[in-house]
């Protein structure tokens, strides 16, 4: 099916879906972008390519500090408060919907999943820290986020490797699926055994027997 782009009007600014519908969808994904690219990341279009045939409709979300042509992200405060905005369109479909997003789109879905009532989070490549500051760590929006939570990591992420993010624990705990060889935008070397075929493969297949078991 095409996809079908709408523009949607938030407080920060005029945001964008591009919604790649399934037929007879039990549930939405809504995907953002990080701070340093928008809804072409290799990620999100493998996302979008594969998970509709599974019942799933895909809605990739573009903020409004890209849609405005922008350079640099807006601050956390404004994100959120442009994903809060278009919540509201994620939702008329009248189905479940899961908060995602990869990089800076992980952290916002994380901060704002339970007060939006989503049905889960995908954290796709979560910047568990600032490359080469493990101290600066980001892991209590992570476990703070209040419900179920996949994230996909890849295994030489320079904002967290798979081995550095803490135990899963409390009442919504995370799982955690490896990546192997994927950088923070899950490219992988060529001399790597995995292709970047097959690391693509992992993502959706990890992300569509998730998203099956927490929506059947």
């Amino acid at each position: 099916m095409t996809p079908r782009t709408e523009s949607v009007d938030t407080p920060p600014g005029e945001a964008r879906v591009t919604w790649h519908t399934a037929p007879a969808a039990r549930l939405v994904l809504a995907v953002g972008h990080g701070a340093g690219g928008g809804i072409e990341a290799r990620d999100l279009q493998a996302l979008a390519a594969a998970l509709p045939a599974r019942g799933i409709t895909v809605a990739l979300v573009e903020q409004p500090w890209r849609v405005a042509g922008k350079k640099v992200a807006a601050a956390p405060k404004v994100l959120d408060e442009g994903w809060r905005g278009l919540w509201p369109v994620l939702a008329r479909p009248g189905l479940p919907v899961v908060a995602g997003g990869r990089s800076a789109g992980a952290r916002v879905a994380c901060r704002t999943a339970a007060s939006l009532g989503a049905a889960g989070v995908l954290a796709l490549a979560f910047p568990l820290h600032p490359p080469g500051r493990p101290e600066k760590s980001r892991a209590d929006e992570l476990l703070g986020a209040g419900r179920p939570v996949l994230v996909v990591q890849g295994g030489r992420d320079a904002f967290g490797r798979p081995g550095e993010f803490p135990a899963p624990g409390g009442q919504d705990p995370y799982e955690l699926v490896e990546v192997p060889g994927g950088d923070h935008g899950f490219a992988v070397l060529k001399r790597a055994p995995t292709t970047q075929r097959q690391a693509l493969d992992v993502i959706t297949d990890a992300v569509g027997g998730w998203l099956e078991r927490l929506v059947p």
